[in-house]
């Protein structure tokens, strides 16, 4: 079982310039995802050379390591793609959620068009980078002993680059198969005939289950907390309905710059106590069968900040999906009528017949809040009652150190000599959840503190990237060295977020958004809550005075 990016690290049999042992260009991108692709695209046209450096062996990000058994995307086409014309111009998809080979797919159509490989280093690690005053210049190491200098780094990695797996006894000990979802071997792991366990209920837990129920001999779905699930309504997509749009593809790709959560919908304009009890559950049951992210995204106005109204909101969810489980006990732990947390306030998965699976007497429900696994032995999972579950092949669903796991692994270091990972082990700092305080000429991008898990992906990454590009343009038109944001700044953009947090429901328990699950992780709100279009106006208002940065000419 892989278990970290440094066990994808290679030394480069490239001879290229984005392998070259000493490297030297004007930006290092680390990440060959939306992000990463969308500033290459971006500062190339500025006239800057750039490279980037990505751990796989490919382009596409989260969609170069999800090729677990149904893995698909869950935020609808088209919306969930480059604005860039030539990259949607001559492509259409077979459905409105591509699974991960369509979306591979996808990804190479960009390669192709834009040419993104030519500047990327695959199987590049970084283990360190820190700041020279006198070069002006970030120093970039690899876990295979390349280096780089760059004016400017921008970190690409996204909010799942860390993996978590936790540290259970005995799991070099299990003699099974295991793999956890985001380290998912290319080749096929056949469950035909095979006990199968799926440790962990996100969206990966959900696709894994969804595809194994049918086919394994039996499958144990271990379920901590449980997952607020919610239809997908996938359909067939054809070329004619796709050619029609696309002259409207530009206004959409605005408007979704303008909702709360980058989608093509946002909050309707009222509260609960505006309608009827009639009226709400004809409202909730539209967004219902709409499908998507619309009943998480496009419901009431004040659900997300007002309990009453979301119990409301629950219980409807809770009404829908215990209809469909037939064993009452696996009915109670799935879709229990006291919910865990509030609806909403951890991102929900969408399925398409993850409750169905659990009809099937081949498919159970582990529950492991009081019980908590507590290792593996050589034939199975073992719980804290000592309770053994014999499998023979393990699925970890078991998420990511979400948001600020990557960077804070990359060995990053600040001009006043202290790492990310300690600077940010009491709380995490940025400045418009773009820059950080100490690390000059660094962006982060679709990371801490920006709208990341809120939002569409596509949708974030290109406002963000937009901003850090521009501010690159300005600094070189200004002849601007390096930017620094202050301190002040700094503090004043973790309060605002903290802000923005606190007047919602969030706050009220742990999830990816509070700074995970993990344990001694900080317990803070580690994205942006205002939405979309609020944040585009904050960060924007800041160029190109750069209102809030410490500023070094030369």
């Amino acid at each position: 079982m892989k278990s970290s990016l440094t066990d994808f690290s290679s030394t480069p049999q490239e001879s290229s310039p984005p392998y070259a042992a000493n490297l030297e260009v004007d930006v290092l991108i680390v990440g060959a995802g939306f992000s990463g692709i969308f500033c290459l695209h971006k500062v190339r046209k500025q006239g800057l050379s750039a490279v980037i450096y990505e751990a796989g062996k490919g382009i596409g990000g989260t969609w170069q390591w999800n090729c677990y058994p149904g893995a698909m995307v869950d935020s609808e086409v088209p919306v969930y793609q480059f604005s860039i014309p030539e990259t949607w111009q001559d492509w259409t998809w077979s459905s409105n959620y591509p699974d991960y080979k369509e979306l591979r797919a996808y990804f190479d159509h960009v390669d192709k068009v834009l040419e993104i490989s030519k500047d990327c280093a695959f199987g590049s690690v970084v283990v360190g980078a820190h700041f020279n005053h006198d070069e002006v210049r970030w120093h970039i190491s690899t876990a295979d002993g390349r280096t780089a200098r760059a004016k400017y780094l921008i970190v690409a990695a996204g909010f799942s680059a860390k993996r978590y797996i936790p540290d259970w006894e005995g799991l070099d000990r299990f003699q099974g198969v295991i793999h956890h979802s985001s380290f998912w071997p290319e080749k096929e792991v056949d469950v035909h005939g095979k006990r199968c366990a799926v440790i962990g209920t996100g969206a990966s837990g959900v696709q894994l289950t969804q595809a194994w129920g049918p086919v394994a001999d039996s499958v144990r779905v271990f379920q901590r907390t449980p997952n607020l699930t919610l239809p997908m309504r996938r359909r067939l997509l054809s070329r004619e309905e796709q050619e029609q749009s696309k002259a409207f593809y530009p206004d959409l790709f605005c408007l979704r710059e303008r909702t709360f959560g980058g989608f093509l919908y946002t909050f309707v304009e009222k509260t609960l106590d505006q309608d009827s009890e009639e009226e709400q559950q004809a409202f909730l049951e539209k967004l219902w069968e709409a499908g998507g992210f619309r009943f998480w995204l496009q419901n009431y106005k004040d659900y997300l900040f007002d309990a009453k109204t979301n119990r409301v909101v629950y219980d409807f969810w809770a009404k829908k999906v215990r209809q469909g489980i037939d064993d009452p006990r696996k009915r109670d732990i799935l879709a229990p009528l006291v919910p865990h947390h509030h609806f909403g306030i951890k991102r929900p998965a969408l399925q398409n017949n993850y409750y169905e699976q659990f009809n099937r007497p081949t498919v159970d429900v582990v529950n492991i809040k009081e019980n908590p696994i507590v290792g593996l032995t050589k034939t199975g999972i073992q719980l804290q009652d000592g309770t053994v579950h014999e499998v023979d092949i393990i699925g970890l669903a078991t998420g990511f150190d979400a948001v600020t796991g990557g960077i804070t692994e990359m060995g990053i270091q600040s001009i006043h000599g202290s790492t990310l990972k300690d600077d940010w082990k009491a709380a995490a700092r940025t400045y418009l959840g773009l820059t950080v305080s100490g690390y000059p000429n660094m962006f982060n991008v679709y990371g801490t503190h920006g709208p990341t898990l809120l939002s569409n992906g596509p949708t974030a990454v290109e406002i963000q990237c937009q901003w850090v590009v521009d501010a690159i343009k300005q600094m070189e038109r200004q002849g601007i060295k390096y930017l620094d944001a202050t301190e002040e700044a700094s503090q004043q953009w973790k309060a605002h977020i903290d802000e923005l947090s606190n007047e919602t429901l969030l706050p009220t328990t742990r999830s990816t958004y509070m700074g995970s699950s993990i344990l001694g992780k900080a317990f803070e709100q580690t994205c942006y809550a205002g939405g979309m279009f609020p944040y585009t106006e904050e960060i924007r208002a800041v160029l190109p005075t750069f209102k809030g940065f410490r500023i070094v000419r030369g």
